[in-house]
């Protein structure tokens, strides 16, 4: 039986940072053999204090609120293939709207495969809510953690606020989780966290740097329990391969799941990967870190039984 659904502060302020000309990697770049995707969170039901929502346009590419976050921002020019998401728009409250509205432009980023970022650019400090636009210098040895999948985005927030020395780019597909992280990040000071909407293959494959990132969270992919959708699971080897390409040497590589079949899944292919090894001396899984955050979600899957696998993986030097 599934687990428990689980919402995230969590996975992609601000403003988009300045970029490199877009440049392809060789055929035998593992990113040109990827097939498999961005992972997508289960969300945790609207809160009751804000009952009003707002529709949101489902045309690939319409911008969903002005200035805002696109539909399918690379779905036009880049090619069909198994997805480990479902696109999922829902219903997006008055308060995520208005968010959207205003902090996109800062703090959001359209995952479109076009162009390389920069990450120092992109975490440049002292946002300017006023104007749309970002003052102060670029922090070009910032530390960026990319989170792929974060649902409604109060795990990532507790974690940007437990250490504001390390940036969060917080990927997912989610509309209302989204808005509520922008929301979140204001109402909390947080000016290290940046949200990133659309295909996180595409993120790692066509828009970041090789060893841009000094850290990878995954927490809760969708499981995919049904055997015959097995192959739709983000935690492939061609996944991992890809990852390895954008990871510091030292990077960690932090995934969790309630679904004990993709946990096995999960510690044969990263144990198997010669681009990593397992933080735990006996091999298996780790006891979940402190930094990680217990959703209530979370903690209503462990009052019924359910276990929580976290497996921490390091990048090695070669």
């Amino acid at each position: 039986m599934r687990g428990p659904r689980h919402t995230r502060a969590r996975s992609s302020g601000p403003t988009r940072g300045q970029t490199a000309p877009r440049t392809r990697d060789s055929p035998s770049d593992p990113a040109r053999r990827i097939g498999s995707t961005v992972s997508e969170n289960p969300t945790a039901p609207e809160s009751p204090a804000e009952p009003r929502t707002l529709p949101t346009p489902r045309d690939r590419g319409e911008p969903m609120f002005p200035g805002g976050p696109v539909a399918d921002p690379a779905g036009s020019h880049h090619e069909r293939r198994i997805r480990s998401f479902r696109p999922r728009r829902g219903r997006v409250t008055v308060g995520q709207g208005e968010a959207l509205r205003r902090l996109w432009p800062q703090w959001g980023l359209d995952i479109d495969g076009l162009r390389r970022i920069d990450l120092g650019e992109l975490f440049r400090t002292g946002p300017e809510e006023t104007s749309g636009s970002v003052a102060g210098a670029p922090r070009p040895d910032l530390p960026v953690v990319l989170e792929i999948g974060f649902g409604m985005g109060e795990a990532t927030a507790q974690m940007a606020a437990a250490d504001p020395g390390t940036g969060i780019l917080a990927a997912d597909v989610h509309t209302p989780g989204q808005g509520n992280l922008l929301a979140l990040a204001e109402r909390n000071g947080l000016t290290n966290v940046r949200v990133a909407n659309g295909d996180a293959i595409i993120l790692l494959r066509e828009m970041l740097a090789p060893a841009a990132l000094s850290g990878l969270r995954i927490y809760f992919p969708d499981p995919w329990p049904k055997k015959r959708h097995n192959k739709r699971r983000l935690i492939q080897p061609e996944f991992i391969e890809l990852a390895a390409t954008r990871l510091k040497p030292g990077a960690l590589l932090h995934c969790a799941t309630d679904w004990e079949p993709y946990a096995e899944q999960m510690l044969e292919v990263l144990t198997a990967s010669p681009a990593f090894g397992n933080t735990q001396p006996d091999g298996g899984y780790s006891p979940r870190p402190d930094f990680r955050p217990l959703t209530k979600f979370e903690g209503q899957g462990l009052d019924k039984g359910h276990l929580v696998h976290d497996l921490i993986f390091r990048r090695n030097d070669t």
